[in-house]
Order: structure tokens, then sequence, then C-alpha cells
């Protein structure tokens, strides 16, 4: 884990924010997250939501922060549907038709890059995206897989097999594009995270020098920024917990943890190694006799941090027995 002086926001002149989870829960801002935003954008760091959605656009979505009371503009929102819009231009001719099976941010997407969208296989498209939508139909989803089998170009906005909502997890776009490379035979390439095209994107249209990712998700966003090559804040107000965080595999550990965006601006506490173990704050962690010993006191994320540590360099390359560290976390109330 890198360490880091100082206030944390301040090493980076741009923060590349995951959304749900992150910013918001549902259509509720995720707490004290405007008010951490706010003050990141005042010194002067360029604020960009990266959202592997490809069913808004980015207006929508602007507006939806706006309302939140965070500053956003349609220009800081990037989508997956963005991502595969560029990705598809760099792939076939200009002017080509894209069959669009998925709603009007692909479409629009498709458009800024002087693509014509259509919705049937008579077409000859030399393309075919996909991206979830209310309103998908067998009919599209048809009409998708004969342009497939066609020799159309197969691109995904995003691979995720579920979306939250207020009702659970629902199918999300890499469920419903297994129609598709089901009835094709033919695997989608994949636009958004934890694949390099949709940070990728991010970083041409933000202008970005010091990219910070931020997210809750170890397999989307944390990957992603490690296979980009930028560092990471992972907030604790997702999907991700601390179990979760010790067990990582080398490419889902995060540069740097917070409990949540507040993070951003609180002084970095570092992390250092001694002969009695690992140490942040007033913690210590040790391995031994192949468990995490975790005891102290103080700011549980402090806790967390000294606790993977000694957890990373213990299992090196490989990954942390739940049993192993599990007992640790009730040091730190979890």
């Amino acid at each position: 884990m890198q360490e880091t002086t100082g206030v944390l926001v301040d090493a980076y002149d741009t923060l590349l924010l995951d959304l749900d989870g992150v910013v918001y829960l549902g259509r509720q801002a995720v707490p004290g997250a405007p008010e951490a935003l706010v003050k990141a954008q005042d010194r002067g760091v360029r604020l960009a939501f990266v959202t592997n959605n490809a069913s808004r656009t980015p207006g929508a979505i602007a507006q939806h922060l706006t309302n939140l009371g965070i500053p956003a503009a349609p220009q800081d929102v990037v989508t997956s549907a963005q991502a595969a819009a560029r990705l598809i231009a760099e792939h076939v001719p200009a002017g080509s038709a894209v069959l669009v099976v998925g709603g009007m941010g692909l479409r629009m997407a498709l458009r800024e890059h002087g693509l014509r969208p259509v919705t049937t296989a008579l077409d000859a498209p030399a393309a075919v995206v996909q991206g979830i939508a209310d309103n998908l139909s067998y009919g599209l989803l048809s009409e998708g897989a004969l342009a497939v089998r066609q020799g159309a170009w197969f691109v995904a906005a995003n691979g995720d097999t579920t979306m939250p909502t207020g009702r659970g997890k629902q199918p999300g776009n890499g469920a419903m594009s297994r129609v598709i490379a089901t009835a094709a035979g033919v695997e989608p390439v994949v636009a958004g995270k934890p694949e390099p095209p949709l940070h990728r994107e991010s970083m041409i249209r933000t202008r970005a020098e010091r990219p910070l990712i931020v997210g809750d998700r170890l397999d989307t966003d944390i990957e992603g920024a490690t296979r980009a090559g930028v560092d990471s804040l992972l907030v604790l107000t997702g999907v991700a917990t601390p179990l979760d965080v010790l067990t990582a595999a080398p490419h889902h550990r995060p540069t740097h943890i917070a409990a949540d965006l507040s993070g951003l601006h609180t002084p970095v506490v570092p992390v250092r190694h001694g002969s009695g173990g690992w140490t942040c704050g007033g913690w210590t962690a040790v391995w031994q006799d192949g468990e995490l010993a975790l005891a102290g006191e103080g700011d549980p994320v402090e806790g967390l941090r000294a606790a993977c540590a000694a957890t990373w360099e213990a299992v090196g390359d490989g990954q942390a027995d739940e049993g192993a560290v599990k007992a640790a976390l009730t040091a730190l109330g979890r």
C-alpha cells in the first residue's frame, strides 16, 4: 500500500469517480459525498464521474448529480457507452452503421463519433453494440444475434452480470449479452470496467496527468485501476467489505482505503514496518503462525490499513484464507 503524506487529494489532479456506492446509493447521495466533492473541486481537482451504465445519457446523470448538490456538467460524465463508441470508431470505417441493442446513451455516443445507429441486421451493420436498457426486447436481441452471425463486430458496453436496484440485484448487461453470445457463438469485446477502454476514455476526456480512481468494488474499480497502471482509492460505502480487502488478490488491492469520500481531505497516517509488525496510527498488525493478529485503538480504517499491510506481505501473490483473518476483524468492530 502506497505511503502518502499530507492530505490525500493533494497528490492528484483528477478524481475518476464511480457512482453507485461511492457518490450515491440509488437516488440518494452517500452521506458527506457532496460536501467532499465540492471541497475537492475548490482545491482545483477535476471531477469526472465514470460509470458502467450505458443506458443513461451524460446529461441525465449530470442532472441527477446536480440535484444531489454535486457539481457536475454533462462533459464531466464518462460512460461505458462513450468508451464502446470510441472503441468501435477506431475499428470500423467512418460513417458505418452500428446496430444498437440498448438505449439512448449508446445512440448518442455513436453519433458523436460519426457512426450511424441502426436497429436491424438488414442494414448490414459493421458492428453490434449492446448495453442494458429497460425496453430491451427479444426482437432487438434477435437482430443483434443475426448481425453478429453475419460478421458484425460484437461489443458489450460492460460485462456486469448483475446491477443493484431498490428491489435487489437484477440481471445486468453481462447477463443479457449472453443471449447474443450464445446464439451467435461469438464472445463480445467489453468496453466497461475493469477492461481498459473506459478508464482510457476517462483519461482522454479529462487530460488527467495524476488521476486517482475512486470506487467501492474490487473487481471493477480497483482491478480497472490496476490494469490502467494508476492509483486507486477504495471507499467502504458500497460493495467491498474489510474482509474482501484483506483477502484480495494482488490485482484487487487498492492503493488507499477510506471509510467514505471525506477520506480525501484527511491527513494520511503512514503505515510503517517495524520489529513488532506493521503499525498505522494506534494499531499494530502482525502475521504469526499463519494468522493475522491485530490490536490497538482509534480509527478503524487505520487498523484495516495495518492489517492489509501485514496480510498482503505474508501471502505475497496469493490470497489470504478468510479463516486466517476473520478473527482479527473483531478488533475493528467488524
